[in-house]
């Protein structure tokens, strides 16, 4: 019995000096961690106050980071020694660490053509507004207050680029874009409180606790396309070009108007499940070299951001990355229908159009002038083509016919011995003009003043890019006609500045078509595996006409689709939009109550079939349908702004605020947000805050002068004016007669350098 006692006392003796040892370990770990964190404080205070000292802060002290939206988490510098090289962490993550070493995010600073455009931006202006573009390209320059005239020359971090710190010390974001990230100093673990520790920690520390870990480099909206849209989303405001604000890319907002989002009723066709910026360019990738410890089941989430970056792999001589860019790129964002021929009219009859080509049967003769429609569909990128600075990236349709022996009859889009694309090809691009009405071709993006015209393509829509040729009189046989979409990094007038004259890059071709029409008699052929179905080509036709304003015509487009798709709702709904947008109001209500009489509740034919109450003066009606909408889509900004729009003509104020506001979460730059809220707020009795929005509208609203330096520049250019017509025609015999010594190839070699 008293040896039992004693084992028990023992025992609880033992209890006891663990737990005064344990609390001994925390308490000192508390000290230490209370001294680290003091220590921490007064370094980032020290190296702050040393940077201020000669900082130019030409937009004021309380914006040190301007025209970039980012920001650190007090404001102040942090110094680059605190932020972790790649290389440290890539010890462990060595696959990571290959990815990204290959990606466009590790090499964000120091390709030759950012430095040489962001050099000219500095000649021109001063080191200052390269802010705005090193908020993104290179955030540790940005931080450590690199960015000024006393800065250093050289600094080591900028090998890294985006390195793993950047991202991964990212404290939160906003959708405004350009670099709308709050950025802290990194840590690699947190304390058992959570709190991040500053100093040097060991491996065996970080293998112990790698929950901690974890918790210090992980947070929940890294894994967002919101996350994404801090820097792939962008602006040009008045600090940098000292003119206005303008909007500069949109890749984010064009991914939540998609049907990849899932967040709008509106887009053409409805994605299975919703896809994220990371769905597509953060797959998980089955490891089959370097281990990772962040690789689950043997796949790690990819570190190569795969997208068009082609330059960047070929100039350094990445093989596998640029081997896996052409894989990403090929056959995943194009659908080419070589849709329909048509044949001039007989006797002041309407041209005849055959169509679906390969459904149906016709005969052509030598001699005779066609016109070929090829209709491109983005059916893979859940955002334009080409998206971000499109007006130096290059991406066209290059278009041939030839005979049966081979011989070319006409081309377009070929590439010219200069290396410059055929000026009269249609090119998937925009065209930046600045106030001398001439070409920005040097991506001097800070003079901008218009954008003459923009070809791009929206995610999941179509467009039609037609061609014409006179089959010649001494034609036998067959034709074959060739569409492709191809693409390089940069237009040749660009490459030629930033890395130097007749440098050739890679040409992709990211998909091609081909149809063979015989001299005589065609009969409908067996449709290819990959050819989309009758009623979707018909449908991509329309969508087509319906975007180049051919009304008449994409109504019989989307009808054709109801004749073959009864079931389809949409069909109805589309018929409706093709009216609606040709102000036949009336005739397009029967469509949408066919819609849904088919789909009940179907929130695309309701917002729709809003739109027509309230112009026929139904507002209380198209208040009732566009709530349904928004219940059904809580993030369709289109919604809550057509909303919002009704109850102010209703004079319900507060409720109107509430709507665009909500518009104005999902995009913070809405313009009719702005104006209707700086109305709305004053009616509410709210001046501060309608004289805030009106500020932003009168900064943000188009200048009706801009259009002139355009229209100068279109003059000037008749081969590229042609492209910023909705509906025109690629004449080959005027334009597409093949000269010596025009490049044909799809594949010109790149010129390697270390």
């Amino acid at each position: 019995m008293s040896s039992y006692r004693f084992t028990r006392v023992s025992i609880g003796f033992v209890l006891l000096s663990m737990a005064l040892a344990v609390g001994s370990f925390v308490v000192r770990n508390a000290v230490h961690a209370a001294t680290d964190d003091d220590t921490h404080k007064a370094a980032r205070t020290a190296y702050n106050d040393k940077i201020a000292a000669t900082y130019n802060y030409r937009y004021g002290k309380d914006h040190p980071f301007t025209p970039s939206n980012m920001t650190t988490d007090n404001g102040e510098f942090i110094d680059p020694k605190d932020f972790p090289t790649a290389q440290y962490c890539g010890h462990c993550h060595q696959a990571a660490h290959q990815q990204w070493r290959e990606s466009a995010h590790s090499n964000s600073n120091r390709v030759p053509w950012y430095l040489k455009n962001v050099g000219l931006l500095n000649e021109e202006k001063g080191i200052e507004f390269s802010r705005h573009c090193e908020g993104c390209h290179d955030p540790i320059a940005m931080v450590a207050g690199a960015l000024t005239q006393a800065g250093p020359k050289k600094r080591p971090y900028d090998a890294d680029g985006i390195t793993c710190s950047v991202c991964h010390s990212m404290q939160k974001n906003d959708l405004r874009g350009t670099g709308s990230y709050v950025l802290a100093v990194p840590a690699v673990l947190v304390d058992e409180t959570g709190a991040p520790i500053h100093r040097k920690v060991s491996d065996l520390e970080i293998l112990s606790h790698l929950d901690r870990h974890s918790a210090a480099v992980m947070k929940p909206f890294y894994r967002t396309s919101e996350f994404c849209a801090s820097c792939h989303k962008a602006a040009l405001p008045h600090e940098l070009n000292d003119y206005k604000w303008q909007r500069a890319m949109t890749p984010y907002d064009e991914w939540q108007n998609s049907s990849f989002a899932k967040q709008s009723p509106l887009p053409f066709y409805v994605k299975p499940a919703v896809s994220t910026c990371e769905t597509c360019h953060m797959p998980r990738e089955t490891l089959t070299g370097k281990g990772d410890p962040g690789a689950k089941n043997g796949q790690l989430a990819s570190h190569r951001w795969l997208g068009a970056n082609s330059l960047i792999p070929a100039y350094y001589g990445y093989e596998d990355q640029a081997k896996r860019v052409r894989e990403f790129l090929a056959n995943s964002v194009f659908n080419v229908d070589i849709f329909s021929l048509e044949r001039d009219g007989e006797n002041g009859q309407p041209n005849r159009i055959i169509a679906p080509l390969g459904t149906v049967s016709y005969a052509v003769a030598p001699g005779e002038k066609l016109t070929v429609t090829v209709v491109i569909q983005n059916k893979g990128a859940a955002h334009s083509h080409v998206p971000e600075q499109r007006d130096m990236y290059e991406s066209w349709t290059a278009f041939t016919v030839k005979d049966s022996n081979g011989k070319l009859i006409g081309q377009s889009g070929n590439l010219q011995p200069s290396g410059d694309l055929d000026p009269a090809a249609h090119s998937f691009t925009n065209r930046l003009i600045n106030k001398e009405g001439t070409l920005n071709g040097q991506h001097e993006v800070w003079n901008n003043r218009v954008v003459a015209y923009n070809n791009t393509i929206q995610s999941g829509r179509s467009q039609l890019v037609r061609y014409s040729f006179t089959i010649p009189k001494d034609c036998t046989g067959s034709i074959t006609i060739t569409a492709a979409v191809r693409y390089r990094r940069f237009d040749q007038q660009f490459i030629n500045f930033a890395l130097k004259p007749n440098y050739q890059q890679p040409v992709l071709d990211m998909v091609t078509a081909t149809r063979t029409i015989n001299i005589g008699k065609t009969l409908p052929s067996t449709p290819d595996a990959a050819e989309n179905p009758v009623w979707m080509r018909w449908n991509n036709y329309g969508i087509g006409l319906l975007d180049a304003q051919q009304y008449a015509a994409s109504v019989s487009a989307f009808e054709q689709v109801a004749k073959l798709r009864p079931d389809y709702a949409d069909a109805y709904t589309n018929v409706a939009i093709a009216d609606i947008q040709w102000e036949r109001y009336a005739d397009a209500l029967p469509s949408l109550n066919k819609a849904l009489a088919l789909s009940p509740d179907n929130a695309r034919a309701l917002y729709y079939l809003a739109l027509i109450q309230r112009n026929e003066g139904q507002v209380d009606e198209a208040i009732v349908n566009l709530r349904k909408v928004a219940q059904q889509f809580p993030r369709s900004r289109d919604a809550h702004r057509e909303l919002g729009f009704s109850l102010y003509q209703k004079q319900r104020y507060a409720e109107a605020r509430t709507e665009y506001e909500a518009v104005q979460s999902i995009d913070p730059d809405d313009l009719a947000a702005h104006y209707n809220l700086s109305i709305i707020y004053r009616r509410l009795g709210l001046k501060e805050e309608a004289n805030r929005q009106a500020a932003y509208f009168a900064d943000q609203k188009d200048d009706p002068t801009a259009s002139t330096f355009a229209l100068e520049y279109l003059r000037k250019h008749g081969d590229i004016a042609q492209e910023s017509v909705l509906w025109h025609t690629h004449d080959l015999d005027a334009h597409g007669k093949p000269t010596a010594g025009e490049l044909t190839t799809s594949m010109l070699p790149s010129q390697q350098q270390p």
